[in-house]
C-alpha cells in the first residue's frame, strides 16, 4: 500500500511514530491498532510523512525563501504577517510535487477505492510534527479539506494542507510557544469520509473543560459536519456524562444543554478543495431537539473513556455519527492541554463586586472577568483594528484570529460553543469569552465600555460599564485540621465543579429553588396542565421543555441534572439538598405562576415548606421532586444525596411528611437515605426532642430562625440593622437545637448565613459543639483558617 519514506497506512502507525507522521496521524494509527478490539472505530486511509513534506520544500530552494521571509518578520504587524503568509502558502500551492511522492499517495489512494466498491469521498487532514504535544496546542491551526473526490483533487488538498502550516495563527503560534519554523513539519491524512453531514457529529472532552473536573466527559453535538462545532459556527447541544456511574452501567447522563444548532454543514457536487461543502439552515422543529439520544450520548462517552485510559491523560476527541450506516466513529483524539497543565494546589477565583444592565450573554469560557471598550470587527480583514485591551466583538472567531485574540481583555462572539477552537484558544490564551450570544454584534456599542464576567456559571454576561471586580487566590496546598467539618451552600449547579476544588465536607444547603428557577422557570402545575393552557402560556412552556419528551419530562429531568451534578461534583462526600422552599410570591413569578398561586399578604409566613408538600393543591407537584430525587440516587447511584425538609411547623407535619415522602420511595434509611428536618421556626427548637423523633439530625436554618425569633422581617430595610444571629435569645435556640441533636446522637449543622458572615459565631457554635457548618464558598477558606488558628490557640492555653 505504501513505500513507507513518502506514505504509510494509519494501520501501519502508532504513537512511536509522532515525528514521522505527527501527533494527529499517529494517534489515529494508535487507536485503529489498539483500540478497535474495544469497540473504537477509526475511518481507515493513510498519512504522507514529514520526510515527503521537507522533500517537497527543499526543491528549488523553497525552504530557504520561507526562512528569509520569517526571518525578517514581526508577527505583531498583523498586515505584514497576512502579507507573509499569503506569499509562502502561494508559493507551496504553486510548486510541484516530487514524481515519487505524487506516484506513492496514487499508488496509496487506488486500495481505498477498490475496497469501497465504488467512488469514494475522503478527508484530507494536516497532522504537524510538533501539534498535540502534551504542552502545546495546535488545535484547528492547519487545514481539514471535506468531500475530495479523485486522485487529482487529492493530490491538491494534499498541497493545500501543506501550505496551511504557514497560515497566519500557526506562525504566529509557534513564535509564542518558542518552535522553530524549520523544526515543524507537516504530514496529510487522508481517510474515508464519515458520513455525519446526514447525521451529527462534535466534539468531546474527557474532564469538564471550565473547571478541570475529571470525573465527568463533555460532549457536544451539531447536526452536519463536525467542522461547524470546531470552528464555532454553531452553538452545539452540550452534555456532561458522570464516569463511575457510566463504568457500573447506570443511568450517566448527568445534564444536558439544548443548542440552537442553526446550520449544519453538509457536502455539495463538487468534490475539490475548498468547493466541497456547505452550510445551510436546520429547520426549526429540528433545532428544537437535541441531536442525539441518551444512548448515543454514552455510547461516546464509553468510547471517551476507553481511549482515555489507553493514553493515560485528558483527551480532546472529535467524532461523527455516519448517517448512512448509523455508526458513531472517532475522527481524531489528542491530549488536553489547558486544564490538564494547571497546578491544582492553587485556586484563582474571580468575583465582580457591582452589577449592573446585562447587555448580552451567552456560555462562558474562562471564569474570568474582562472589562474594556467594544471593538466591533466584522471580519478577519479588520483584526489590526483590535487595540490591547479592547473587547473583541465578532460574529464568530476562529483560529485564525489567534494573532490579535491575545491583545483583548474579552471576547465576545454571536455563535460557537465551548469546545470550539476559538473557545480553546481563548481558555489557553487566559482571556474570558462569552460566545453563541446571538445578538452581540447587534446590542453591543463600537468603543462603549463593558465587562464581561465568565465567573457566574455556564452563563456568561456582558455587562454595561466598567464594573469593579476583585481576583481572590487561595492556596490549597496545605490547610491545617479544621476543628468541625465545613461544608458548602450551593445555589447554582453550574458552579459545582468548579466549588468542589476548594477544601470542604460536602454541601451542606442546596437550593431546588435555584434549579426550579434558572434551569426550569416553569411552574409545576403549569407543566402538570399542559396541553390544557391558554395558548401564550402553552407556547411558552413548550419553548421552555424544548429537547424533552413533554413538560412533565423536562422538569422532572431538569430536576435531576441539577441535583445530579452537585452529587456526581462531590461524590462521595454528603450533598443535602433542600426540597423547594419558593414562597407563593416566588412562586407567582414562574411561568404560568400567576394561574395558580394565591395573593397573601405576608408570603413568608404563608403558603410555604412542608404545609404546601401536604396540601392537595401542591402535593403532585411535590410528587415531581420526589421522582427527580428518587432518580438521582436509584438510578444514577448518587446515594450521597441526602434530602432536607424546610419549614415544618408542627409535629404532625413532621409526621405526614416522613409518610408522604415514604410513599414516593424515599423512606428514612432506605438505600441509606438520611432525611434532615430544617431548624427554622422556635417551635423547633423548643420541641427539638420530640421532632428529631422524626428527622435523622438537624439543619439549622439561622436566617429564619433569626426573624422568627425577634419578630424582624429579614427582607425589611427598615429593620435591617436589628438583625443579628448573634442575638443572645437567637443563640439559645440554636443551643437548644445543638445539645438535643448531641443528646440523641443525631447529625447536627447550620446551614444559614449567620457564620460565613460572623467569624466569631462560626467559632461559638463550634465550642456548642455542631457537627458541620455550611458556608458560602467565598468564605470556606478563610473561616476554615480562621476557626484552624482559634482551636490552635486554644490548645496551646490548655
Amino acid at each position: 500500500m505504501s513505500d513507507g519514506k513518502y506514505v504509510v497506512g494509519l494501520d501501519q502507525l502508532s504513537l512511536s511514530d509522532m515525528e514521522r507522521v505527527g501527533g494527529k496521524n499517529a494517534s489515529l494509527g494508535e487507536m485503529i491498532n489498539k483500540l478497535a478490539h474495544l469497540g473504537v472505530r477509526v475511518p481507515g486511509g493513510f498519512a504522507t510523512t514529514a520526510a515527503a513534506y521537507r522533500d517537497f520544500l527543499a526543491q528549488n530552494g523553497l525552504q530557504k525563501r520561507i526562512g528569509e521571509v520569517l526571518a525578517r518578520l514581526n508577527i505583531e504587524d498583523v498586515k505584514a504577517l497576512a502579507k507573509a503568509g499569503a506569499q509562502i502558502r502561494q508559493w507551496i500551492v504553486e510548486q510541484p510535487f516530487p514524481p515519487q511522492l505524487e506516484q506513492a499517495i496514487a499508488q496509496a489512494y487506488q486500495p481505498m477505492l477498490a475496497q469501497a466498491g465504488q467512488e469514494i469521498s475522503v478527508a484530507v487532514r494536516s497532522s504537524a510534527t510538533a501539534e498535540d504535544l502534551p504542552d502545546a496546542s495546535f488545535a484547528g491551526q492547519q487545514e481539514t479539506f471535506l468531500n475530495i473526490h479523485g486522485l487529482d483533487s487529492v493530490l491538491h488538498a494534499v498541497k493545500e494542507v501543506f501550505a496551511s502550516l504557514y497560515n497566519d495563527r500557526a506562525i504566529s503560534y509557534r513564535v509564542h510557544q518558542g518552535f522553530e519554523h524549520s523544526g515543524v513539519a507537516l504530514s496529510a491524512g487522508v481517510q474515508r469520509m464519515v458520513r455525519s453531514d446526514l447525521g451529527a457529529a462534535g466534539v468531546m472532552f474527557t474532564l469538564d473543560t471550565e473547571s478541570g473536573f475529571d470525573q465527568v466527559v463533555l460532549i457536544t453535538s451539531a447536526y452536519g459536519l463536525g467542522e461547524t462545532v470546531v470552528q464555532g459556527q454553531v452553538n452545539p447541544d452540550e452534555f456532561y456524562v458522570y464516569k463511575p456511574a457510566l463504568r457500573a452501567g447506570r443511568k450517566s447522563v448527568i445534564r444536558r444543554n439544548l443548542g440552537s444548532k442553526a446550520l449544519r454543514m453538509t457536502l455539495t457536487g463538487a468534490r475539490s478543495a475548498g468547493k466541497s461543502v456547505q452550510t445551510e439552515e436546520v429547520p426549526e422543529a429540528e433545532r428544537r431537539r437535541f441531536s442525539i439520544t441518551d444512548a448515543e450520548v454514552e455510547e461516546l462517552a464509553r468510547y471517551a473513556l476507553v481511549i482515555e485510559e489507553h493514553y493515560q491523560r485528558p483527551m480532546d476527541i472529535e467524532w461523527g455519527r455516519d448517517g448512512s450506516d448509523g455508526k458513531i466513529y472517532i475522527l481524531q483524539a489528542r491530549p488536553e492541554t489547558v486544564k490538564a497543565s494547571q497546578k491544582v494546589d492553587t485556586l484563582r477565583r474571580y468575583r465582580l463586586k457591582q452589577r449592573s444592565e446585562i447587555l448580552a450573554k451567552g456560555r462562558a469560557i474562562g471564569q474570568r472577568i474582562g472589562s474594556g471598550p467594544v471593538r466591533l470587527i466584522k471580519n478577519a480583514a479588520e483584526m489590526d483594528r483590535v487595540r490591547p485591551g479592547d473587547v473583541l466583538v465578532t460574529d464568530m472567531t476562529d483560529p485564525d484570529w489567534e494573532p490579535v485574540m491575545k491583545r483583548a481583555a474579552a471576547i465576545v462572539t454571536n455563535r460557537g460553543g465551548r469546545t470550539c477552537h476559538a473557545a480553546i484558544i481563548a481558555r489557553e490564551l487566559g482571556i474570558p469569552a462569552v460566545v453563541g450570544c446571538g445578538d452581540a454584534t447587534a446590542v453591543l456599542n463600537e468603543a462603549k465600555p463593558v465587562t464581561v464576567s465568565c465567573a457566574e456559571g455556564d452563563t456568561g454576561f456582558v455587562y454595561r460599564g466598567t464594573l469593579e471586580s476583585e481576583v481572590i487566590d487561595l492556596s490549597l496546598a496545605a490547610m491545617p485540621k479544621a476543628p468541625v467539618k465545613i461544608t458548602m451552600n450551593i445555589g447554582n449547579p453550574e458552579l459545582a465543579f468548579e466549588f468542589q476544588r476548594l477544601p470542604n465536607d460536602g454541601v451542606g444547603l442546596a437550593r431546588l429553588e435555584f434549579i426550579i428557577a434558572r434551569m426550569i422557570g416553569v411552574h409545576p402545575k403549569a407543566v402538570l396542565g399542559y396541553p390544557d393552557l391558554p395558548g401564550d402560556i402553552k407556547l411558552a412552556v413548550e419553548q421552555h421543555a424544548s429537547g424533552y419528551a413533554d413538560p412533565v419530562t423536562f422538569y422532572v429531568e431538569k430536576l435531576v441534572e441539577g441535583v445530579a451534578t452537585l452529587g456526581a461534583a462531590f461524590w462521595p462526600k454528603p450533598v443535602i439538598v433542600r426540597l423547594s422552599d419558593f414562597k407563593s410570591n416566588e412562586y407567582s413569578s414562574l411561568t404560568g405562576g400567576n394561574r395558580y398561586e394565591p395573593r397573601e399578604e405576608n408570603p413568608m409566613l404563608g403558603f410555604r415548606g412542608t404545609a404546601r408538600y401536604l396540601s392537595a393543591k401542591f402535593r403532585d407537584c411535590f410528587e415531581l421532586e420526589c421522582r427527580a430525587l428518587k432518580k438521582v440516587r436509584d438510578e444514577i447511584g448518587l446515594t450521597n444525596v441526602e434530602i432536607m425538609v424546610p419549614f415544618v411547623r408542627t409535629l404532625d407535619e413532621a409526621t405526614q411528611v416522613i409518610e408522604l415522602l415514604a410513599d414516593n420511595g424515599l423512606a428514612r434509611g432506605k438505600n441509606g437515605l438520611r432525611i434532615i428536618m430544617m431548624c427554622e421556626i422556635p417551635s423547633n427548637a423548643i420541641l427539638a426532642e420530640q421532632f428529631l423523633e422524626h428527622f435523622d439530625g438537624f439543619s439549622i436554618g439561622s436566617n429564619d430562625m433569626t426573624q422568627m425569633t425577634l419578630a424582624l422581617d429579614r427582607d425589611s430595610g427598615i429593620m435591617a440593622e436589628g438583625f443579628d444571629e448573634r442575638d443572645p435569645a437567637v443563640k439559645h435556640m440554636l443551643h437548644l437545637a445543638i445539645q438535643a441533636c448531641r443528646k440523641a446522637g443525631k447529625y447536627v449543622g447550620i446551614c444559614g448565613q449567620g457564620p460565613s458572615d460572623h467569624p466569631d459565631l462560626a467559632k461559638w457554635l463550634t465550642e456548642e459543639g455542631i457537627e458541620s457548618l455550611s458556608l458560602n464558598p467565598d468564605t470556606v477558606v478563610e473561616t476554615w483558617l480562621y476557626l484552624a488558628r482559634e482551636a490552635a490557640t486554644a490548645g496551646k492555653g490548655k
